[in-house]
């Protein structure tokens, strides 16, 4: 996101969040080498308590920090997570953030980084490798905030036979299918050079659609509707960087395309504050509802046996 104001975007989503913070050495560290990114990626991870103590593998979910963040993220968040298992919201998962810095976790258009790769091919297995989680997409899931928000549709739609959820806070993303319609009020906040960096000089604007959610949506609707990924999105009414329209315009492409997804526009919550971490619950609560659903609901089936009865007599059905 831009220059300044995204600087402290970075910084102020982590500080002023009112979360529950968890001491450095609460996370195990650990650093992935590759040869897709400048250099090691660091990453921390957030282990159920229960962990060291069981042989059970638990779902996996990648938890990608805002922009100008780093691993340090998952710390601030570590009590929303262990309030919400302990609640009985969600089951308790393996939780892992790599520090991706500026990237939107973009492979570049130039091919100088490639931090989707990176996290794709590279880090999955290596966590898969390392810790005690559920190696099938059913029970892989990613998600983040702003940034994170952003680059966890953006893995979700192009890998959806990697990924079986994904939970994306005020992603930041445009209002539109093409660059050319994105409007100054919605880039503002990034400055040109970094959009270049990322998406060719000039802007590669074909390259942008490319990895842009809602063209994505729209463009791959078949792909993303039998792959059975589960989608919920969310935003606050008040963001100070307008995500609220990007976010609605991709609930509106989901929707027209025939995609489930679940949306929620939040009332009166900004891009940074108090809000987030009950917001962060009710997405880690979408996740126990998807992955528990209610085995019979006998309203429901007797409401479905009502609605075909009087679909029959309208003559819509035979």
């Amino acid at each position: 996101m831009g220059a300044r104001p995204a600087g402290l975007l970075g910084c102020a989503l982590v500080l002023s969040l009112g979360c529950t913070a968890c001491r450095a050495d609460d996370l195990e560290q650990g650093e992935l080498a590759t040869k897709l990114v400048p250099s090691p990626v660091k990453y921390s991870v957030l282990l159920p308590e229960g962990y060291a103590g069981s042989n059970k593998a638990y779902p996996l979910f990648i938890f990608l920090h805002g922009g100008n963040g780093d691993d340090g993220f998952l710390g601030q968040f570590a009590g929303t997570f262990t309030a919400a298992w302990a609640a009985g919201e969600c089951p308790e998962m393996v939780v892992v953030t790599p520090a991706c810095g500026r990237s939107f976790y973009m492979d570049y258009r130039d091919g100088s980084q490639k931090w989707e790769s990176a996290i794709v091919s590279e880090l999955l297995p290596a966590i898969r490798a390392k810790y005690r989680v559920e190696k099938v997409k059913e029970r892989t899931f990613i998600g983040g905030i702003s940034m994170g928000g952003m680059g966890s549709l953006r893995m979700a739609f192009k890998h959806p036979e990697v990924f079986g959820a994904v939970v994306s806070m005020e992603p930041a993303i445009e209002p539109a299918f093409a660059w050319k319609d994105v409007k100054l009020e919605d880039r503002f906040w990034r400055a040109p050079g970094l959009m270049e960096t990322i998406y060719g000089t000039p802007l590669d604007d074909v390259y942008w659609a490319e990895n842009n959610p809602a063209t994505i949506a729209r463009d791959h609707a078949a792909a993303l509707k039998n792959s059975g990924l589960a989608i919920y999105i969310e935003a606050g009414t008040e963001d100070s960087f307008g995500l609220d329209r990007g976010t609605e315009f991709l609930h509106r492409a989901l929707y027209d395309a025939g995609i489930h997804h679940e949306y929620r526009y939040v009332l009166g919550a900004d891009h940074v504050g108090r809000s987030v971490p009950p917001r962060l619950r009710h997405g880690l609560g979408f996740l126990g509802r998807w992955m528990n659903p209610p085995a019979v609901d006998p309203a429901v089936d007797a409401l479905h046996l009502m609605i075909n009865r009087l679909k029959k007599q309208a003559g819509l059905t035979n």
